[in-house]
Order: structure tokens, then C-alpha cells, then sequence
């Protein structure tokens, strides 16, 4: 099993991953390429699970070397779970690349980073509905202080394909 965490550049993926990872960490260059990206380690119900922070896109219709990398990162590992990390605060923005992951058929948890950032903007989110809508695991997290690392490591199993026409018909299309 593998993990891609993936989401816009600065939403904390970083910062989440090494939460995931420890110290366990690998720093490569994608080949071909000098754009990184960073690969580590987890266990998981004594399995190890590689963790692969993927370099930030704001979509999957690639703009520039970064996100060609992490686009083909992600056709590349078909069989991944993938972590959308992303900005609370700025929601709106980061549910569309999680839409199109989704669109992929990818197993999806989202990880609502900057959770506090958004409360102290007074963004109200109604997490429990967001994951009725969209069918998939949402998680409040604050990387930086872990808040929320837990659920989402406890939930990676929960993660499954879902079809875009349920998530149409949830939101009454």
C-alpha cells in the first residue's frame, strides 16, 4: 500500500507528512527532472506503508514542471490511497483537485489543514456534511501542532472509490 499526500503548494503537506513519517525520510528527484518530491515510511497495523509527499498542483491539468511530476506521480500509482491535504481556509480551492482525484478513482481521506487558521477566520465548516456529500473520510487537522494526524492514520482504511454521479445526486444535481 502507498499513501500520496497531495494538495496545492504551502497547505502544510510537509509538514503533515513528517508527522506520518518521523525522521524516516528520502529526498529524490523525480527522473528526468529536478523538481522533489519526498518518499518516507509509517506503519500501519504492522505494515510498513510508503508515504510519498508529491510536489504541489493546483490541478491535474499540469501548468508547470511540479505539477507534471505530480500528475504523473499520481497516474503512476494507480493503486494508491491518496491524502488531499487541504487549506481550510480556503476550501473552495482545494476541493476542486480533490474532485478530480476523485474523478480518477481514487481512494480519497481529505485532511482539512490549517484547521485553527480557519476558526480564527470565523470559515465554518460542516465537516460531518462535506463527508456525507462527498463520500469519503474529512478530517479537521492542524499539521503543525498534530491535531487530527491520528484520526486520519486511523481512518486510511475507510478510503474507497467513489463515483462523481453520487456526489452529484448528494448535492442534488
Amino acid at each position: 500500500m502507498k499513501i500520496l499526500l497531495m494538495g496545492h503548494p504551502n497547505v502544510g503537506k510537509s509538514v503533515f507528512f513528517n508527522r506520518l513519517t518521523g525522521s524516516n525520510v528520502i529526498e529524490s528527484n523525480y527522473p528526468g527532472t529536478t523538481v522533489d518530491y519526498t518518499k518516507g515510511y509509517m506503519v500501519l497495523e504492522n505494515r510498513d506503508i510508503e508515504v510519498i509527499d508529491v510536489p504541489g498542483t493546483f490541478s491535474l491539468e499540469p501548468k508547470d514542471k511540479a505539477e507534471e511530476v505530480a500528475v504523473k506521480m499520481l497516474e503512476e500509482e494507480k493503486d494508491a490511497i491518496v491524502v488531499c491535504v487541504i487549506d481550510a481556509s480556503k476550501i473552495e480551492r482545494g476541493l476542486y483537485l480533490t474532485l478530480e482525484i476523485i474523478e480518477k478513482g481514487y481512494p480519497v481521506i481529505i485532511a482539512l489543514n490549517m484547521w485553527d487558521v480557519a476558526k480564527d477566520k470565523n470559515i465554518e465548516i460542516d465537516v460531518k456534511n462535506l463527508e456525507k456529500i462527498l463520500e469519503v473520510p474529512v478530517i479537521p487537522t492542524v499539521a503543525i501542532s498534530g491535531e487530527g494526524i491520528k484520526e486520519v492514520v486511523s481512518r486510511i482504511k475507510e478510503a474507497k472509490p467513489v463515483k462523481i454521479k453520487n456526489i452529484i445526486k448528494n448535492v442534488g444535481g
